[in-house]
């Protein structure tokens, strides 16, 4: 299968995931009646749930899932290793720590668009230290050890967050928060993080180009005329602009990000540049299809979609690094 022929029937699947996904819930609706209320030709119990409920959270699960799985196959082309991808890096954890900050002086409910602007800002110092130590350290295990400890404090400062919550109320929404979820989220939300999302996945779909030149090695790369220091910077903040948003729209969702990349990269012959469009899709069609089976299994409280994710995706992510380890080996 081409590259081209994949990215279609990613296109085609997106699609009729996200029909199904309004069509699907508590309370089936039948695929006609969904295309009535999208019309705007039903009643107005079936628009409020099409157009209120089913298709913003459907839309957020794939933006969100799109803005990962492109950010992990440029940080994956750009370090040069398949284990590369935000969560792991601890990119995801730190626009985390960054919004929880905001969640917890009760900051985000001032300005709209404080919750996106502070995780951008997070994931972009982040993106940027390892970035400024992939240009002094060698060795790909080291960079990934560091974005590993990045996560680890991270991750320590949003508990002591936790312990420190004034009342239960802002903790619960902390928890919420941190779990991962596309439940309630509205049009709204997605005009304030979409346009984030976007710019980010361009700057990373205009700079494809030098991620295929890497592959051959940064000197060859250098040698061919790439300039790294700016491909380095358009990585990191595309990366940090799709990832940041990415988490103020949906929480902390991991793994999904190394998955899907390491999925597409046979079909396009482990090209980095032709990896970044399908990477995306099938990450957004991923998060869709997952965020549907959350809303239909039979469980008293419905479980988190970062919840799933991580579930699906930690298995994933070891047998890839066995796989890594195996072929070295």
């Amino acid at each position: 299968m081409t590259a081209s022929r994949l990215t279609f029937f990613l296109v085609v699947a997106s699609i009729i995931a996200l029909a199904a996904a309004a069509t699907l819930g508590s309370t089936p609706m039948e695929f006609s009646r969904v295309v009535a209320a999208i019309f705007g030709r039903s009643s107005a119990g079936d628009m409020i749930v099409v157009w209120e409920i089913r298709l913003p959270r459907a839309l957020a699960a794939f933006v969100v899932g799109a803005a990962l799985g492109a950010s992990g196959a440029a940080l994956q082309g750009l370090l040069r290793n398949p284990l590369a991808e935000p969560g792991v890096l601890g990119v995801t954890a730190t626009a985390s720590l960054a919004a929880t900050f905001t969640l917890y002086y009760g900051v985000a409910s001032t300005w709209p668009y404080t919750l996106p602007v502070s995780s951008i800002a997070g994931a972009l110092a982040a993106t940027a230290l390892l970035a400024a130590a992939a240009m002094r350290i060698q060795s790909v295990v080291t960079l990934i050890l560091l974005g590993v400890g990045l996560s680890s404090f991270a991750a320590a400062a949003m508990s002591l967050l936790l312990n420190l919550a004034p009342n239960p109320f802002s903790l619960s929404d902390m928890i919420n928060w941190l779990l991962g979820s596309v439940a309630n989220r509205s049009f709204e939300d997605l005009k304030i993080t979409a346009p984030f999302i976007a710019a980010g996945i361009a700057i990373l779909y205009l700079s494809r180009r030098g991620l295929s030149a890497l592959t051959l090695g940064e000197e060859a790369a250098s040698g061919v005329g790439l300039n790294l220091r700016r491909q380095r910077i358009a990585v990191v903040l595309g990366a940090g602009l799709a990832t940041g948003a990415a988490v103020a729209l949906a929480g902390a969702i991991g793994f999904v990000g190394i998955v899907a990349p390491h999925i597409v990269r046979p079909f396009v012959n482990h090209d980095p540049a032709r990896s970044l469009v399908p990477s995306a899709l099938l990450a957004g069609l991923i998060l869709v299809v997952a965020d549907i089976g959350v809303r239909l299994l039979p469980t008293n409280a419905e479980l988190k979609l970062g919840v799933v994710a991580a579930l699906i995706g930690a298995p994933a992510f070891v047998w890839i690094a066995i796989q890594r380890r195996a072929i070295h080996d």
